[in-house]
């Protein structure tokens, strides 16, 4: 599906003036533990200890990252310290994902002993980068003003284990970019090594070493805590402390980014300890060039309201959402957006979908075997174009179950969380329950519009004396209008492979090598048994 969409709303932040720039290269920053991190300073000529962004990352600092956030920045009046994260491009000590806070802290303590540091200070930057801000922000101190926060969480885990289960391409593309990144076209080459290796069929144990040539600690970690994710994700989990955060917060994210869910829950966790945090969600994916630009013309907005004292282009709403399907921008006080009223869709007999409660029918059968596991046609991933796409080829396949709605007889608004309940029996009670949300266009083209997954253990939940388990699976938010003659429909299914990794059915850890079992699913959809997709409806 090509779309053109409207161009971003926000207003132009011209300064009057455009500062030359001068950048100062490897400045020394020393860390408790003896290592010393690197660190460019991108000062604007003629500006006496401006107010100054810190952007810390383990992608590098120079090249289009100098552009896009140091020289840019400074240009407006702002002076920028780019940092390369622990063993990242000529910083000192061994690489230790995610764990930032300790490092980023030491670094706020260097950053004001300096004699150019003017006391008032800023953080910027997406998806890691952002995660680095969340993990000093509220242990940083008063002189930190504003965070503008893209494509990003306060917690990676439950991006990595989504639902409980495994987001294999994404954690194995993460884990092969940073490996090879100091590679030539090694960022170039990353998603498509990895598809290569995740379909491989080897055990996920040895799928680091087909992807980046070498065992990734990181992603060995990554299989080694699924099962008891405590020990490895206390130190990298900062999500309890976001409603501690004083500074002004603006977060941007995409509908299509694989971080959104937990995004929209530190805007939530902000609201609720009282603060107004700004919430932007675009018809962005993760590495989308257009959400970059609405990011950084966003947090340019951000920081001179809150560091330079200009309030003159803050918007009068601080929730901006573009609405799919209608292709336009909307602002709002909140989210969820008032007005908003969840309404259940029912899974009925004959593959129908439904607002009204189900009939007496008899469940609907499927056979999940992860020798040949059900594919996903795009999705949510870390790298690559995740906007919609023709669903029909997936639906054609009989391990997929099938509802759709009747023909919509006016234009449909659905905007806020979406939540799926199922009532499932199945054979094996190690199994992942894939449920996905399309819009039927009426010449027929099927395109996903948001879905979760849901990974089923031995002991949640637990069926009832008839083996029935009731089956709670959160889907990524959507903004969304189902257009007049179009229709909704439902996947069910128990696979999106390799944006995750196939159940076993064995209840064994990640990355064992072992037997398969195969699943021989059914779907109840009765009175007693009420499946249904729960949409956020928003009345016109």
């Amino acid at each position: 599906m090509v779309t053109t969409w409207p161009s971003w709303p926000g207003r132009s932040m011209r300064p009057q003036s455009i500062h030359r720039v001068t950048v100062e290269r490897d400045l020394p920053v020393p860390m408790p533990d003896g290592a010393v991190l690197l660190a460019d300073r991108y000062v604007p000529r003629g500006a006496v200890r401006p107010p100054t962004i810190l952007i810390r990352s383990p992608y590098g600092r120079r090249g289009m990252f100098g552009l896009m956030y140091g020289r840019a920045f400074a240009r407006h009046g702002f002076q920028v310290i780019m940092q390369s994260c622990r063993g990242c491009f000529g910083s000192g000590g061994v690489p230790s994902p995610l764990d930032e806070h300790e490092d980023g802290l030491a670094t706020l303590a260097w950053l004001r002993e300096q004699p150019w540091y003017g006391g008032v200070l800023a953080m910027h930057g997406p998806s890691y980068l952002g995660y680095a801000q969340w993990a000093i922000a509220a242990f940083a101190g008063p002189d930190l003003r504003a965070m503008a926060t893209s494509v990003t969480a306060s917690q990676f885990r439950d991006a990595a284990y989504v639902g409980g289960a495994f987001a294999l391409e994404s954690s194995l593309i993460w884990s092969t970019l940073t490996a090879t990144i100091d590679s030539p076209f090694g960022a170039l080459t990353a998603p498509r090594r990895t598809r290569r290796a995740a379909l491989s069929g080897r055990p996920l144990s040895e799928l680091d070493l087909l992807s980046a040539g070498r065992a990734v600690p990181f992603f060995q970690d990554l299989l080694a805590h699924h099962s008891a994710p405590a020990a490895y994700w206390d130190r990298r989990d900062f999500s309890a402390s976001v409603g501690e955060v004083d500074a002004a917060v603006t977060m941007l994210g995409g509908w299509y980014d694989i971080f959104l869910p937990w995004q929209v829950k530190d805007y939530l966790a902000q609201r609720a300890a009282g603060r107004r945090p700004q919430l932007t969600i675009g018809p962005w994916y993760h590495t989308d060039i257009r959400q970059t630009r609405a990011a950084n013309a966003d947090a340019l907005i951000w920081f001179r309201a809150h560091l330079m004292g200009d309030a003159s282009g803050l918007r009068e709403q601080p929730v901006r959402l573009f609405v799919t399907g209608a292709d336009t921008w909307r602002d709002y006080p909140d989210w969820p957006v008032p007005g908003m009223r969840p309404q259940r869709w029912h899974l009925q007999a004959g593959r129908g979908l439904d607002p009204a409660g189900p009939g007496h029918a008899e469940p609907d059968r499927y056979r999940y075997d992860p020798a040949h596991p059900t594919p996903a046609l795009g999705g949510p991933v870390l790298l690559g174009n995740s906007e919609p796409r023709d669903q029909r080829r997936l639906e054609a396949r009989r391990d997929v179950l099938v509802y759709t709605g009747p023909e919509l007889r006016e234009d449909t608004d659905m905007i806020g969380p979406v939540t799926a309940e199922l009532y499932l029996r199945s054979s094996t009670r190690h199994t992942d329950v894939v449920v996905r949300v399309c819009d039927v266009h009426p010449g027929g083209a099927s395109y996903n519009v948001c879905e979760g997954v849901r990974r089923l253990t031995s002991g949640t939940p637990l069926p009832d004396a008839d083996g029935v388990r009731r089956v709670e699976v959160d889907l990524w938010p959507i903004g969304h209008r189902f257009r007049r003659g179009h229709r909704i429909r439902v996947h069910v299914a128990s696979g999106a492979y390799p944006r995750v990794a196939r159940n076993l059915g064995t209840g064994d850890l990640l990355g064992a090598d072992g037997a398969m079992v195969v699943a021989e699913q059914e779907v109840l959809h009765d009175p007693g048994h009420p499946s249904a997709v729960v949409l956020p409806l928003v009345p016109r």
